[in-house]
């Protein structure tokens, strides 16, 4: 079960940790001339608003969701929990993505830097590592 997930985490992570590693090498190393619109000055505030979205708010609107519909129940199936822990993966790695188009847009860096803080916080809180997922299990009441 922790093999699935990290799997999971790591087929999500793995894209965008190469996309960063090839955008930094073309513009840095490759005399690639971007040719980057002029982007409205709204986009910059509203790609790091998303970030923290995908990395704080729908993780934690997700979970409220899951528990509220749990809450009259004495345990959860390992099924729907798996499932559970599945999704809320699936949202927080999108994180790792949105910052990679910050990069690619160059945003300010003030609106970088808190992208990539917010794919940093997605990448490091929601691995699933067995303390979390004892936790998170015992939390549920998960039943095998």
């Amino acid at each position: 079960m922790t093999l699935d997930l990290k799997r999971i985490y790591f087929t999500l992570l793995l894209p965008a940790v190469a996309g960063f590693i090839a955008v930094f090498a073309l513009q840095h190393f490759h005399p690639v001339d971007w040719k980057i619109p002029n982007i409205a000055p709204l986009i910059h505030p509203l790609v790091f608003i998303i970030s923290v979205c995908f990395a704080v708010a729908f993780p934690i609107l997700y979970r409220t969701v899951f528990a509220n519909n749990r809450r009259h129940q004495t345990s959860t199936a390992e099924d729907d929990w798996l499932k559970f822990e599945r999704n809320l993966l699936y949202i927080a790695m999108a994180t790792p993505y949105v910052a990679l188009i910050a990069q690619i847009l160059r945003l300010p860096r003030f609106h970088l830097a808190g992208t990539i803080i917010m794919a940093l916080y997605a990448v490091y809180y929601y691995y699933p590592s067995k303390k979390r997922i004892d936790y998170e299990r015992r939390i549920f009441r998960v039943k095998a």
